[in-house]
């Protein structure tokens, strides 16, 4: 390559911030930038998006749901009617289960266990001891199984009505009379049942009782006998008596010996006293009062013999008497002091042999009572036992003959409240309850696939969310051209011109032109002053629409009056010449391979002037080898003759000639097929390409329909609108 050529290489394009896609509205996208790596790229899908893909899918989903309510309605229509009626039992816990005895007086059940006893009866009302004789008195058909097995009613129900004592039986047929007839008998059953239970309980209880009764009965006998000999052996009516007497004797003993006690120490302490000479002592005592007297007169002898012998002398026949007197008293006196004495010894001694002989007798009552006492604790014990026996005999004996008695008595604590009717309307099928739910779940089923099979969708067409997960902007979206779908323009005669290029259908035309401009103005109009001067065009696979995009954003820039160049570089698969109605005879393959200069092989056309062609020329495989050197300095020298150049380049995936060109461009636009171009596809050619440093200005969408997103709604008014004021250019 020459200097010159070199000099007007390409700089290497600016690097351009990943950015995020938003509607602007009329088809353009605001960009803003992709969060940083290390930052939430993560959004949460809004509430309006399930709301459009409900509206979306609200015809299918409608249809899914007609159909499931019309299959259910048909179905349930068909089916077998059948009626319920229901026979309601009271059960009153507060009547006893007897008519005597303790249990008369007694609740059937305590208030804690209410609800244990229904759960009970409700479990025996559907026992085979009460079905049984229901099903076979009235012949109810029984699933098939050995003769022995539990009888079980398919179309039966019990159940409890809350904060009630009720029990309703309910049986379903498809005769309402006969429901009745097996809701009543099953009711009757049951409450014969209980009382049948009952009635057999009392009855074992009775004979157990009973031969109980006898071994008691001679337990009795037993014990009495056994009484009777030991109060023969102790020779008494009752020991007790006995013993209780012996008891008071041996307590007035044992009083007698202490009073002894005490009368001995206080007649000892006398005769201690007297034998001491004490004339005190001998006064105290019982006896001494008459000496005291005798001391009194002693003393006035004294005093009148004092006197006497004052007066005469003792030779006197006073002084004698006087001194004979004093002389007596005082004789009289010691006498009966020695008599007192003796007297006193003499107590003390009785009081002695009295206290000994107390103790003796006390000891030997004490000693006949502690043998008493071992007597009537046997005695006593016998006699319990044989109490016991006949008590124990007497209530037993009692207890049989109130179970014979309440064995016979049939108590109302289970009652038929009210009995089962025949019903009027039958309870299933309940078409419009089947219809409702039928309604409910085919709806719910439709939305939940309806969302089930979006987020399987991995194609390509909401702009958010390419944005968010390829982290690329959508520079525009193309809306679909049916007239266009399924081929592509001819040659010759019916080959299109210029100006009819966007469609046979100019409401249609025109939607897709203004999209195609707005795409031009995305790519250019961001970077005004470094606006790209090469562009490549090119997709992830085949059939995508990148020539036909390549094509139009030719038309609409060389319609601003711009020198265009359009490059078909894709040899394997020239197509551009087609739309353009130009030769495909020589072209880029014979630049390649050196056969012309690339001036020689450009084409115009009159209706577009500012508009120059390149076709591919004739397909080679030998050429697309050295397709990057020639594209090379063929921008270098284009760049100064045209404003923009546009290549479309094969696709991506399988050829390596368009990564070649992606690193001479200014930019690279990737064109995918709305809702057919795989997101994995994409992803994979733009990790290429941001592999190769190239800049990957965004991706435009093909094919975009209303119904692809929610974003995409104003493609609907666009034919209305251009139906209404658009009108042709006149040539």
């Amino acid at each position: 390559m020459s200097n010159e050529n070199k000099s007007l290489a390409l700089p290497p394009a600016p690097e351009r911030p990943p950015v995020r896609v938003e509607r602007a509205g009329y088809g353009y996208y605001n960009a803003q930038p992709i969060p940083e790596e290390g930052e939430s790229s993560e959004a949460q899908t809004p509430l309006s998006h399930y709301l459009w893909i409900l509206r979306r899918r609200k015809w299918p989903l409608l249809i899914f749901v007609v159909f499931a309510v019309a299959a259910t309605i048909i179905v349930s229509s068909r089916l077998t009617p059948y009626y319920e009626s229901t026979a309601t039992l009271d059960v009153d816990r507060m009547v006893p289960t007897a008519v005597i005895g303790q249990e008369s007086a007694t609740r059937a059940v305590s208030a804690n266990d209410s609800d244990t006893f229904l759960a009970t009866q409700m479990k025996l009302i559907q026992s085979d001891s009460v079905l049984r004789p229901v099903a076979e008195q009235l012949k109810i058909p029984l699933p098939k199984a050995r003769p022995d097995a539990t009888v079980t009613l398919p179309y039966l129900s019990i159940a409890r009505p809350t904060k009630t004592y009720l029990l309703t039986i309910s049986y379903r047929n498809p005769d309402p009379a006969f429901a009745a007839r097996v809701a009543n008998a099953i009711a009757d059953s049951f409450i014969r049942h209980s009382r049948t239970i009952r009635y057999k309980s009392a009855i074992d209880t009775s004979n157990f009782m009973a031969k109980q009764l006898e071994d008691l009965q001679a337990k009795m006998e037993r014990s009495s006998a056994a009484l009777a000999q030991y109060q023969k052996v102790l020779n008494v009516v009752s020991p007790d008596e006995k013993t209780n007497i012996q008891s008071a004797r041996l307590l007035q003993l044992n009083t007698e010996y202490t009073n002894a006690q005490a009368e001995r120490v206080k007649k000892e302490v006398a005769a201690s006293s007297a034998a001491s000479g004490s004339i005190e002592a001998i006064e105290a005592s019982d006896q001494g009062e008459q000496l005291r007297k005798l001391s009194d007169k002693i003393d006035e002898a004294n005093q009148k013999f004092a006197e006497v012998k004052t007066h005469y002398g003792a030779n006197n026949v006073e002084y004698k008497r006087s001194a004979n007197t004093l002389s007596e008293l005082q004789r009289q006196f010691d006498a009966l002091k020695a008599n007192i004495t003796q007297r006193i010894d003499v107590e003390y001694r009785e009081a002695a042999n009295r206290e000994a002989t107390l103790l003796k007798t006390r000891d030997e009552a004490k000693a006949e009572l502690d043998g008493l006492d071992g007597k009537a604790i046997e005695y006593a014990n016998l006699k319990r036992d044989a109490d016991a026996d006949r008590k124990l005999y007497e209530d037993l004996n009692r207890r049989i003959q109130e179970a014979e008695i309440n064995a016979g008595f049939q108590d109302s604590s289970i009652r038929l409240a009210d009995p089962g009717r025949p019903a009027a309307r039958p309870v299933f099928p309940r078409i419009r309850t089947n219809g409702l739910i039928a309604f409910f779940a085919s709806a719910l089923l439709g939305i939940i696939v309806v969302f089930i099979s979006d987020s399987m969708d991995h194609t390509l067409r909401d702009p958010e969310q390419i944005a968010r997960q390829l982290q690329t902007e959508v520079l525009g979206s193309l809306p679909v051209v049916k007239a266009w779908r399924g081929h592509l323009p001819g040659k010759g005669a019916d080959t299109p011109q210029p100006r009819e290029l966007f469609g046979l259908s100019k409401g249609l035309a025109s939607s897709y032109e203004e999209a195609i401009r707005t795409l031009r103005d995305s790519i250019l109009l961001p970077n005004a002053d470094r606006r790209p001067r090469t562009l490549l065009m090119t997709s992830a696979t085949p059939r995508e629409g990148k020539s036909t995009t390549a094509v139009h954003l030719a038309v609409v820039h060389s319609q601003q009056k711009r020198k265009t160049l359009l490059i078909d570089a894709d040899l394997r698969r020239p197509s551009i010449y087609q739309y353009l109605g130009v030769s495909n005879d020589r072209g880029l393959s014979n630049v390649v391979n050196g056969d012309v200069e690339w001036h020689d092989a450009l084409q115009t056309s009159e209706a577009l002037p500012y508009l120059t062609v390149l076709p591919a020329g004739p397909a080679s495989r030998r050429a697309a080898d050295g397709l990057g050197t020639t594209l090379k300095e063929l921008f270098a020298t284009a760049m100064k003759e045209y404003d923009l150049i546009i290549c479309d380049a094969p696709p991506l995936l399988g050829f390596a000639e368009s990564l070649q060109i992606a690193k001479l461009v200014d930019g690279v636009v990737v064109v995918a097929l709305a809702g057919q171009t795989e997101r994995n596809a994409v992803s994979s050619v733009l990790t290429n390409l941001r592999r190769l440093n190239a800049n990957v200005m965004g991706l435009a969408l093909n094919e975009v329909r209303a119904d692809m997103s929610e974003r995409y709604y104003y493609y609907g008014y666009y034919g209305k609108y251009y139906s209404r004021y658009y009108k042709p250019l006149k040539d």
